[in-house]
């Protein structure tokens, strides 16, 4: 193997050409590049024919790629956008993460599981991907319709509970105990940590970002470049807060994100710091970090826990599509619009991989239910564009696809979702 100060290039090399490869051949077929990567990493890595094998420079190039996603997709969510979303689309999201979460909680007691690993199931089953509905959508030509604006309003704000609600749960499962004393003090360093962080985002940071653009106009030292450095140190102290409010670090890094868009930057700034996090992560980190993942995976549970697999893959899908159903029925649409939201809300993608992995890491979980969870989202994800066509074809047939009353509705409720770019272009 080919070294440098320890660390094997060839097998960086050789990760970072499967992961382009594979994940290539993913997109072609409609999915998202992430659903590739990990492939490569299961095929090639220790679960089959064991050619690459973990390392210290991967783990750290990993880590690397699941903080500056976080960052990314922390960019990719307008709060603007979030508190002016309708009301049709924030019932579906906490529809769709109630149901999901206490059946999987309650599965995961029914099994056996601590009450940690317990709520990590539950989150895991809640979590969405805003990503890849924006690519189907697309492909479907759905974005002009009613159904369109509470899917993606409804997965925007079901991110952002989801790894607020992750906080609050590894502060749990770190503090080990049911005791209501150490709960408060976690709940509290949670709650601070969000205080704190919302006090620098929207009082302080404007200055600094003032600040860049005053050297930049005055004295011409400040690039585009220069600007991308302030943004990382901005995501870097954020994840340094987290830290010390007992929080993963990939928290800080999502909310510096958000912050970071809110940032009343000049265009072409922005456009730099949000095209070098987005290329960083999904072309060159991220990568890395889906090909390790597949490392990880164990497939004895296809043979050793073949039922209790077929049971968590079962809840999570129908709990899903159930739960966003049922709270759509009360906000005027009709029962198989309810429907197709569900069926669009139902694939996990990146968030639930990111779960599962920290709650890997940090032992919270074993080897095999962190592989049942990742076959969740592989399963649910693969899944969505083919339920997607059958529900869209269902909607066209029944006269309901662009509404009852056949109207374009591409909000709902006057609010907005999506992407600032109003793309789905490196979706995990």
């Amino acid at each position: 193997m080919v070294e440098a100060a320890g660390i094997d290039l060839l097998g960086i090399l050789l990760v970072l050409a499967l992961a382009l490869v594979f994940g290539s051949l993913a997109e072609r077929a409609g999915y998202p590049a992430m659903m590739g990567e990990l492939f490569a990493g299961i095929v090639f890595g220790p679960p089959l024919l064991g050619l690459l094998s973990p390392s210290a420079g991967l783990e750290v190039l990993a880590e690397l790629g699941v903080f500056l996603l976080m960052v990314y997709v922390g960019m990719e969510v307008d709060m603007h956008e979030l508190f002016a979303l309708g009301p049709k689309a924030l019932v579906v999201a906490v529809g769709g993460f109630l149901v999901p979460f206490g059946l999987g909680y309650g599965i995961g007691a029914l099994l056996g599981f601590d009450v940690g690993a317990s709520l990590f199931v539950g989150l895991a089953m809640a979590a969405t991907s805003l990503a890849t509905k924006s690519r189907i959508l697309s492909d479907l030509g759905l974005l002009d319709t009613r159904i369109a604006g509470v899917l993606l309003g409804g997965a925007l704000v079901s991110d952002v509970g989801v790894l607020v609600a992750f906080a609050g749960v590894l502060g749990y499962a770190d503090a080990g105990s049911v005791n209501a004393v150490e709960l408060g003090v976690v709940l509290g360093q949670a709650l601070a940590f969000f205080a704190v962080a919302f006090v620098v985002g929207d009082r302080f940071l404007p200055a600094v970002w003032h600040g860049v653009e005053t050297f930049r106009e005055r004295y011409g030292f400040v690039t585009e470049t220069t600007a991308f450095t302030v943004a990382l140190v901005v995501a870097l102290v954020f994840a340094e807060l987290a830290h010390l409010a007992g929080l993963h670090a990939i928290i800080g890094g999502f909310v510096a994100g958000m912050f970071i868009r809110q940032a009343d930057l000049e265009p072409a700034l922005y456009d730099h710091m949000e095209h070098v996090v987005r290329d960083l992560a999904v072309g060159v980190f991220a990568p890395v970090f889906f090909v390790t993942v597949g490392f990880e995976l164990t497939l004895d549970v296809f043979g050793s826990a073949l039922g209790t697999l077929a049971l968590l893959v079962a809840v999570a899908f129908v709990g899903k599509i159930v739960g966003s159903w049922l709270f759509s029925l009360p906000t005027g649409l009709t029962s198989r619009e309810g429907l197709v939201v569900g069926l669009g809300m139902n694939g996990r993608g990146t968030v639930e991989i990111i779960i599962a992995s920290v709650g890997l890491s940090a032992g919270i979980i074993d080897q095999s239910l962190f592989s049942m969870l990742v076959f969740i989202a592989i399963f649910t994800t693969a899944m969505v564009p083919v339920t997607m066509t059958w529900g869209v074809r269902l909607l066209d047939r029944s006269g309901e696809l662009y509404g009852a009353d056949g109207s374009t509705v591409a909000l709902a409720d006057g609010g907005a979702a999506g992407n600032r770019d109003g793309g789905g272009d490196g979706e995990r």
